[in-house]
């Protein structure tokens, strides 16, 4: 594509928007004159971009890395322009040298944003050129994406509800549907720039969104609308309302004066889409109509003039070089999902057999998934109170120091700050939205709060719990707690289709810094906020156990952790050399019977008994202070040994995984690697100081091959790791090496954590090796469903779930639930099961079960080795060898031994149902 002229100044054209790839800059100069960086094609390409001769020469660079590696990117040899506009996407972020939009790049390469980011992807996979800049560049952009294109569908079809697309004769021949689209999309894209600084929030998005659906229908004359718009917009014009406005007039000065009769509107569109009111409300006034203040819309024909809207906003599209959403309004190629992904969007499910029933709902819109969330949470708490409750206030008074007073006047000081940090991440206007959550997390303090006393109260038969309610540490974690899981219900993206939140600015751990709390500190009440409030959905409970592995794989082990004290405590109990954790108590299953108080207070666990799992009664009610005698030796820390538990459950249960997937000829170096792993957790701790359980796993992975002489290279292990769950590039891309530098963790092995354990190391290579660590339990979430399978007594492979009804009590009414392919097939022993076609459909999943295990053991091979790692150049992998893995592992086939004897367990045993 040839370069296109330079954009002029000032406004396009009436009626035309102006050209979304073009940006600013003078004449480039010829292509003969730049021909030192690549092909003359090349050259063009990075004058119609405007890049200078440092990102000409980077972007050369990667693209022949990438072109040398045959066979790596699939489909793309041949494509060289796509593969140059990558490359130089790549070198002009990490140069921060970005004289182009990211839609200008798409434009001048004819590449579709969902082509740019599997490339992208596929780059990383396969070749590791990508930074953990351009990863973080392509998230944010990915993330936005997301949200406008949800955005727009959701917006496009519900303007088909308002509007009447071939209104009558009524109307003025000037104001169309067309128009009114566009100028009310236009005009939502601005208000987004203007109001938000985090745009991938899809719920403040959507209401936002609202708010200007809000504003066009009243804009809008009565014939063009249907009901029951028209109704509420033709009874503002009986009440005296104006409606259209004169031209040139400021529109904000009439709505910022609603009247009851004016919120009508707004009504009606959130009780269609599930928004709640007074939150939409709150946006309109507080941030919507200083939008329409700032910009001074001037109107035309009833409407603001899409002109001059189109303008401002392609100022702030320039500006942020991202992503220019007008093009939703053209269907252009640019901004167009393949066709697998349009699907998940449609609304309407389709029947696989007219025949049969259908009882399974696809996939929710986006934006409906997330209505929904949010509703599931509000019913919890629409019964709770913003205050403590008469039941808190007699726990408070029954407290020798009553705490009343101080709990207030923490929530009130944490609120206030929360406010101002909300609005610093989201949006000054957005100060006030940040409240309301913040009080929804209060309400869901106090009800835990309330429950989790009751409890203790039963446990101990106590009343006075004046040492637990007068710990700052223990209420400002609770608190931070609940308000985490009012984020996370809000923070829903709109790329998930599984309820859980994603990575946005104000994801975890954002509230540990807003509250000022240390991680170790809040993973002390996950588990005790879970059992205390048994109304939260299974993806907050999966959404609190991420939160609780994040804190055991790094957070905990930051510099400024107390974690580090306590370790060094117990290491320096007088006359002895002592562990965080015993490790002959690690096969023994990890018991849950410890409470929030158990791991705020102290004393805590008696060191009497090496491995014994017993738990000391806390003393949670205040009492007069015994001294005990000089030569008693201080107590285990309950929270220490419980950390240190479930830090090696979850370390083994990464570990195991990835054995499975790399050494199924080797099964019995997984032990010594592990010994390994836990040796340099309990006795090497400051090796984890800034850095990741993870990376310390694959060190010791590494190392153990290689003292056994294992052919097991650092990119067979990265490339396997990479396709773990919850993994993240930088684990393995950004390591610290000392203070301020980090590195590769192929450097960090060789510089660091070889020097370290070294000695260690070269024991395993004897015929007489360490003692072997125990393996820990195998690890199991302490976190129980209501609706998890229970196994049936005395032995038998026999399970029960509660049966599932396809439907939901919502707001009074049966609505259908989302069920899986799985849940549809659940049988109920004892119900009445219908005919012989049942039985055929349960063969029929048996067998297609058994053909896609077949297929999976076929493709679970070892993962095939990156092409070229940055950090695996000039021999600085020692075990690179020229070996592949064998095909098929042992597990593979022992899985599938399984699933033969199951099916012909089934089959002959027709008599259970």
């Amino acid at each position: 594509m040839p370069p296109k002229p330079p954009r002029k100044g000032g406004a396009a054209a009436k009626g035309q928007r102006a050209s979304p790839d073009r940006g600013t800059g003078g004449t480039p100069p010829p292509a003969a004159a730049r021909l030192e960086f690549g092909e003359t094609d090349f050259v063009a390409l990075c004058d119609t971009l405007r890049v200078s001769d440092i990102v000409r020469a980077n972007a050369w660079k990667t693209y022949e890395k990438v072109s040398s590696a045959d066979g790596t990117l699939v489909g793309y040899s041949e494509k060289k322009k796509d593969l140059w506009g990558i490359c130089i996407f790549i070198a002009a972020v990490d140069l921060d040298e970005m004289t182009f939009t990211f839609t200008e790049l798409l434009k001048s390469i004819g590449m579709s944003v969902c082509t740019c980011f599997r490339l992208l992807r596929e780059m990383d996979v396969n070749m590791d050129t990508i930074s953990t800049k351009v990863d973080s560049n392509v998230s944010r952009l990915n993330k936005k994406y997301d949200v406008l294109s949800a955005l727009y569908h959701k917006f496009e079809r519900t303007c088909g509800l308002i509007y009447i697309i071939q209104p009558s004769s009524q109307t003025s021949a000037e104001l169309s549907f067309p128009l009114v689209l566009k100028t009310s999309w236009i005009t939502f894209l601005l208000a987004k720039g203007k109001v938000l600084q985090m745009e991938d929030d899809l719920v403040i998005s959507f209401q936002l969104l609202l708010c200007v659906l809000d504003y066009f229908i009243k804009l809008s004359p009565p014939a063009m609308l249907k009901e029951p718009y028209k109704s509420h917009v033709s009874a503002m014009s009986i009440n005296g309302s104006t409606r259209a406005p004169r031209r040139s007039q400021n529109r904000s000065t009439r709505t910022s004066k609603q009247t009851d009769t004016d919120t009508k509107v707004i009504e009606v569109l959130c009780k269609e889409y599930g928004c709640n009111l007074d939150e939409v409300k709150n946006v309109y006034f507080t941030s919507f109509i200083p939008f329409l203040n700032s910009v001074g819309i001037v109107t035309s024909n009833g409407l603001p003039e899409v002109e001059d809207l189109s303008r401002q906003y392609e100022e702030l599209y320039l500006k942020n070089k991202d992503i220019d959403a007008r093009l939703f309004l053209d269907n252009d190629e640019t901004l167009q999902r393949n066709h697998i992904e349009c699907l998940q969007l449609e609304r309407t499910p389709r029947k696989n057999n007219p025949d049969e029933e259908l009882n399974l709902i696809l996939p929710q819109t986006p934006v409906r998934a997330a209505m929904n969330t949010i509703q599931q949470l509000m019913m919890i708490l629409n019964s709770a109170s913003d205050k403590p409750s008469d039941n808190l206030i007699s726990y408070f008074n029954n407290c020798t120091v009553n705490p009343k007073e101080s709990i207030l006047a923490r929530v009130e000081n944490l609120g206030n700050i929360f406010k101002e940090k909300f609005a610093e991440a989201v949006g000054q206007g957005c100060a006030e939205i940040g409240s309301q959550r913040y009080k929804l997390g209060v309400r869901l303090y106090y009800r835990v709060m309330e429950s989790m006393l009751k409890s203790e109260e039963e446990r101990l038969s106590v009343h006075n719990f004046s040492k637990l309610l007068n710990n700052n540490i223990f209420h400002t974690s609770l608190l931070a707690c609940a308000v985490e899981v009012v984020m996370a219900t809000y923070g829903r993206n709109a790329s998930q289709s599984d309820g859980t939140s994603t990575e946005t600015d104000l994801s975890f751990p954002w509230i540990l810094n807003v509250l000022d709390l240390k991680a170790f500190d809040f993973y002390k009440v996950i588990e005790s906020f879970i059992k205390a409030e048994p109304s939260l959905t299974r993806e907050m409970i999966k959404h609190l156990e991420r939160c609780e592995h994040r804190i055991m794989e790094s957070l905990a082990w930051q510099s400024d952790s107390s974690l580090f004290d306590l370790i060094k405590q117990s290491k320096e109990r007088e006359g002895q050399v002592d562990q965080p954790e015993p490790t002959c108590s690690l096969n023994f299953p990890l018991q849950h019977n410890h409470t929030a108080a158990d791991l705020y207070l102290s004393p805590v666990r008696s060191p009497k008994k090496k491995g014994s799992t017993a738990l000391n009664p806390i003393p949670i009610i205040d009492a007069q202070p015994v001294l005990a005698p000089q030569t008693q030796k201080p107590q285990k820390s309950t929270s220490l040994s419980l950390f240190y538990k479930k830090v090696y459950r979850l370390a083994y249960l990464r570990l195991n995984t990835l054995c499975l997937r790399l050494l199924f000829d080797h099964p019995e170096l997984e032990h010594l690697i592990w010994t390994l792993f836990q040796h340099t957790l309990q006795n090497e701790y400051e090796l984890m100081k800034d850095r990741h359980l993870d990376q310390i796993m694959m060190c010791s992975m590494y190392g153990i091959c290689k003292v056994k002489n294992v052919d097991l290279r650092f990119k067979i292990i990265v490339t396997a790791y990479k396709e773990l769950t919850n993994t993240n590039q930088e684990t393995f891309k950004r390591v610290l090496i000392r203070e301020g530098q980090y590195d590769s963790i192929i450097v960090f092995y060789n510089l660091v954590f070889m020097q370290k354990l070294k000695t260690n190391i070269l024991q395993y290579a004897s015929n007489r090796p360490p003692t072997l660590s125990p393996i820990p339990h195998i690890p199991r979430s302490p976190y129980k469903f209501s609706n998890s399978p229970l196994r049936v007594p005395a032995g038998s492979n026999i399970y029960i779930s509660p049966l599932k009804s396809p439907y939901k009590f919502s707001e009074g009414m049966l609505s259908p639930t989302k069920m899986t392919p799985r849940s549809r097939i659940l049988v109920s022993i004892g119900e009445s099961f219908g005919t012989s076609e049942k039985f055929q459909k349960i063969n029929q999943m048996v067998g297609s079960s058994d053909r896609q295990l077949k297929r999976s053991a076929e493709v679970s091979t070892a993962p095939k080795p990156l092409k070229r790692l940055r950090f695996d150049i000039e021999g600085q992998d020692e075990a690179d060898g020229s070996k592949h893995l064998p095909g098929e592992s042992k597990f593979q086939q022992k899985l599938a031994e399984m699933m033969v004897s199951w099916r012909s367990l089934l089959f002959s045993c027709p008599r259970i149902f």
